[in-house]
């Protein structure tokens, strides 16, 4: 998914959540210039389009964010509603479906 957001839109609530996890605010924005993935979220999607993405951290450590986009006024805006680093099991999981889906890429261009 190509994000077309220009920038961030942060509020308290939403900055307590992610320090509470250890991770600043700038950590969690360089993430998003960074490769990573992004799927919808469905599940916590019943008032407005929610997305998850991982990525990693400038130490290259496994980071998930839930967001969503918000109109702002030179664009898309990204506003995080959580970020946290990932636990070992939800590391070895995402790296099974990332393996999965990217031979499954390459036997459809063949």
């Amino acid at each position: 998914m190509d994000l077309p957001a220009a920038d961030f839109d942060w509020d308290h609530g939403n900055l307590e959540k992610c320090r509470r996890h250890g991770l600043a605010i700038a950590e969690v924005e360089a993430m998003f210039r960074r490769p990573l993935w992004v799927s919808p979220d469905p599940a916590h999607s019943s008032v407005e389009q929610r997305f998850k993405a991982i990525g990693t951290d400038s130490r290259g450590r496994h980071v998930f964010v839930a967001f969503t986009l918000r109109d702002g006024p030179d664009g898309a805006l990204i506003r995080p509603i959580s970020a946290r680093y990932m636990h070992k099991k939800e590391i070895r999981h995402y790296e099974s479906e990332r393996e999965k889906a990217e031979k499954a890429s390459r036997s459809q261009d063949r």
